[in-house]
């Protein structure tokens, strides 16, 4: 069972919450300069883990 399953098994709620609390975790310690990274690495990882966020508009994927 790899990371990715453990975090589907939790349930879509608590998926969001943990993943909320990840990118906010990291833009302090940061000092938000690299929100943007942040939060396009927290969209990938939402969709390689299929948390459905409908109030989120999809960016594209970037090369």
């Amino acid at each position: 069972m790899g990371i990715f399953d453990k975090f589907k098994g939790h349930g879509q709620h608590k998926a969001k919450n943990v993943s909320d609390t990840a990118e906010r975790q990291v833009n302090e310690k940061t000092g938000d300069k690299y929100t943007d990274k942040v939060d396009d690495a927290q969209q990938r990882t939402e969709r390689a883990t299929g948390v459905d966020r409908p109030d989120r508009p999809e960016r594209p994927d970037q090369p």
